[in-house]
């Protein structure tokens, strides 16, 4: 017997026919998460301005003869140079999607004791992007100089991961709230490593960057920043899951800025 035709065209052209009330609560949740997706997009590509000076007088006060400059060397960059000559080139890789000017405080702070620090502008504010740009940065300032990797979160990792394969043109690396991949190891370099940690991150969990030390060299330095959280290594504002303070941005960055220094002095100048 063959199936009635007909019966089954009709079947096949029936179609769910929703409530309007329901329709509308449905079309509405839609346009809320669109939106939501349209504006975490727009956040991620199209980055806040990048301002130089803004924000970037140290917690001991603005030093003599700093200039801090955009520049561009396979790509753009913040130049922050002391007033007389640079005994140290400190190339410093942000914070996943932070502005590079965030960190320029540091740069100038320590431009008082010879440092020429350069911090890159990565696409999308996201070293992750550019791991090797470091490479240009070195052949167009590192001649004569103390070359020395760092960074912050996201871009501590990416400096790590830099730090393995160029550890000849390094004399050291600075981790702030960040610590080597799982498959990364510079166990067996004897790169200096100074590893700061905030009291109370919450968004590098002070677990891992502890067991980060055990792809470092053992003569790695650990340094809690007691009080300290993820954010206040930069100059970015507070940061989504971050910890809560014990202590005044201030007086974070002057203990931060305290280890940088003990760190540097212990390194050869060439």
């Amino acid at each position: 017997m063959l199936p009635d035709m007909t019966r089954l065209t009709s079947r096949s052209r029936t179609r769910l026919v929703l409530p309007p009330r329901v329709r509308f609560w449905l079309g509405l949740i839609l346009a809320l998460v669109s939106g939501y997706l349209i504006a975490l997009a727009q956040s991620a590509v199209v980055r806040p301005p990048l301002v130089i000076g803004q924000d970037a007088v140290p917690p001991s006060g603005q030093a003599q003869g700093v200039t801090s400059t955009l520049e561009n060397e396979g790509g753009a960059f913040i130049d922050i140079k002391p007033g007389g000559e640079a005994k140290t080139l400190l190339i410093y890789y942000p914070g996943g999607l932070v502005r590079p000017q965030a960190y320029e405080w540091l740069g100038r702070a320590l431009a008082t004791d010879g440092v020429q620090t350069v911090i890159p502008v990565f696409p999308l504010d996201l070293a992750v992007t550019g791991v090797d740009r470091a490479d240009a940065l070195i052949k167009k300032f590192g001649e004569g100089k103390q070359v020395i990797i760092a960074g912050h979160s996201l871009g501590g990792a990416m400096a790590a991961q830099y730090a393995k394969g160029h550890t000849d043109q390094l004399g050291g690396m600075i981790l702030m709230g960040a610590y080597p991949a799982g498959n990364l190891s510079l166990k067996d370099t004897s790169l200096p490593v100074l590893s700061l940690l905030a009291e109370h991150d919450r968004v590098a969990d002070p677990a891992n960057v502890r067991d980060g030390l055990n792809r470092l060299p053992d003569s790695a330095q650990l340094t809690v920043i007691s009080g300290s959280v993820h954010s206040f290594f930069g100059r970015y504002g507070p940061q989504k899951g971050d910890g809560l303070p014990t202590m005044t941005h201030a007086a974070a960055e002057a203990e931060i800025l305290g280890a940088v220094r003990a760190f540097l002095a212990t390194l050869p100048i060439p």
